[in-house]
């Protein structure tokens, strides 16, 4: 008896289960689907390393601004001062002004009681510019010689008054422009800082332990750099060393007997400066040890918090020397030395646009107020790589 059963066409479903060809077909659009979906969110999103370089540039520039905010700050503060002094010296000027008039104010009085010519004087206190009217009418000719003075003296009050209104008001013109420099900086400062916590914010925290792992590795790289340096200063303090004994003993043994004890003072003697300069560096090195710990905040000077070139500008200060308040002026107040010649308190500066600065404790180490989120501490001159570094400045 036949069966009465169609035959299945070739590739339906049986048991669920779908031909190989169709199950392989399948298989890749799933897989095709998930690598797309997948690949979109961090199509959209930068790397790690991207993040990383993208805040490092932020700070950097945010540091760059601060250093401006700085300048523009300490300008705004002089024109400040400059234009208090102006408007009192113009007030002073202004009671002497009206003290002259009321002189002259009194000459045409009593002229007047007395029945005297008074036109001309009182013409003149009605002029906008005495000497103008002395000019036309001849008016001195007619006067006294206590009236003379006191004419004189109003003409040359008022000049000097003018004179110093005007260089007010340009003074406070230029004040405006410094103002608005100082709201500029400030306000670059503060975006640039803003775009970097999101930036960091935006991060997974899987994300920033590897962030963290690079950073480590960053570190540990400046520390062997670090290490490296110390060892060259090392071996070249050495080599100087023997070369001055040698330079000693062959000095003459006539001198040798009497320098035994004073040896060191010969040799002393052409570094005293080094020396003395050596003392102030303690000092200014001793004093930002004390501050470590102590946040990075924009602008600062001290005590509380610091900026790079506060902190560097505030540790000379306690050793008796002044730097300027900015970093690209604070790499001009002294004499520029190779890295390899740094010696302790000397001044180390980063980056092309001279944006950044530490204080050098040696073995290449140094003490310095790094970045926005960061305290002041102990770290390697190289801590952003050997080309970050400007230059080496040893304060006068």
């Amino acid at each position: 008896m036949a069966s009465h059963r169609k035959s299945r066409p070739a590739g339906p479903r049986v048991a669920g289960i779908r031909t190989p060809a169709l199950a392989t077909a399948a298989l890749t659009s799933v897989a095709l689907l998930s690598q797309t979906a997948n690949a979109t969110p961090s199509d959209d999103r930068p790397t790690l390393e991207e993040v990383e370089k993208k805040v490092d540039d932020l700070y950097r520039q945010a540091g760059s601004a601060t250093e401006k905010y700085n300048a523009a700050k300490e300008k705004t503060a002089k024109q400040r001062k400059k234009v208090d002094t102006l408007l009192d010296d113009v007030a002073k000027r202004t009671q002497k002004l009206n003290d002259a008039r009321e002189e002259l104010g009194s000459f045409a009085s009593a002229q007047y009681r007395t029945g005297a010519a008074v036109p001309e004087t009182a013409t003149l206190l009605l002029a906008d510019s005495p000497q103008d009217y002395f000019d036309q009418n001849q008016l001195m000719d007619r006067l006294t010689g206590r009236q003379k003075s006191a004419v004189d003296d109003y003409v040359t009050q008022q000049s000097e008054t003018m004179e110093k209104r005007r260089e007010a008001t340009e003074s406070l013109e230029t004040l405006t422009d410094s103002q608005n420099d100082l709201k500029t900086a400030k306000s670059t400062v503060q975006k640039k800082l803003a775009t970097a916590r999101e930036l960091l914010s935006e991060l997974t925290a899987e994300e920033k332990a590897r962030l963290a792992a690079i950073e480590k590795k960053k570190q540990a790289e400046a520390a062997r750099k670090a290490a490296e340096l110390a060892k060259q200063q090392a071996e070249e303090a050495a080599e100087r060393k023997r070369q001055e004994e040698a330079a000693q003993q062959e000095s003459g043994s006539g001198t040798s007997g009497g320098s035994g004890g004073t040896g060191s003072s010969d040799s002393s003697g052409s570094t005293t400066p080094d020396t003395s300069n050596g003392t102030k560096a303690e000092k200014a090195i001793a004093f930002a040890r004390a501050q470590i710990g102590k946040p990075y905040v924009w602008g600062a000077t001290g005590p509380g918090s610091y900026d790079c070139s506060g902190l560097t500008q505030a540790a000379w200060k306690a050793a008796g020397v002044t730097l300027p308040r900015v970093t690209y002026d604070q790499v001009n107040a002294g004499t520029t030395v190779s890295v390899s010649q740094a010696q302790p308190g000397d001044l180390v500066f980063f980056y092309d646009d001279i944006s950044h600065v530490g204080l050098y404790i040696g073995d290449g180490m140094m003490i310095h107020a790094p970045k926005p989120g960061a305290y002041v501490r102990e770290e390697s001159i190289f801590y952003d790589g050997e080309s970050s570094i400007h230059s080496v400045v040893r304060p006068a």
